[in-house]
């Protein structure tokens, strides 16, 4: 099992990831939102922003995220880090249930483009 570091981790390199990112991917990570990422194993939430095109983790706090998020996510932490080092696909790991993507319409529109 994944531990906090190790997802909080993963959280970085896909903000680094995201901020070397060019056309459809860069414009989709250009959105300044509020994000929670909720792992469920370890019942913890990182909460902060999708802005200028990094992730911007601000808090981390125990439990399942108090305010909604503009975007929220929520997954084990082993999915977590196996989507960032590309083990596990992000669509395929949507439509299972095993990650959840929960966003304004618009906004699922224009993150399709990082999936």
């Amino acid at each position: 099992m994944a531990t906090t570091q190790e997802c909080r981790s993963a959280l970085d390199r896909l903000s680094d990831s995201m901020a070397r990112a060019n056309g459809e991917v860069q414009a989709a990570a250009a959105l300044d939102r509020s994000l929670t990422c909720h792992i469920t194993d370890l019942d913890v939430t990182f909460a902060g922003r999708l802005q200028d095109g990094r992730i911007e983790v601000r808090d981390t706090k125990p439990g399942p995220p108090v305010d909604k998020a503009q975007i929220r996510l929520s997954m084990k932490g082993d999915d977590l880090v196996a989507l960032v080092n590309g083990e596990l696909n992000f669509a395929k790991a949507w439509a299972s249930g095993r990650v959840r993507l929960e966003a304004g319409f618009r906004d699922l529109l224009r993150l399709r483009a990082l999936l």
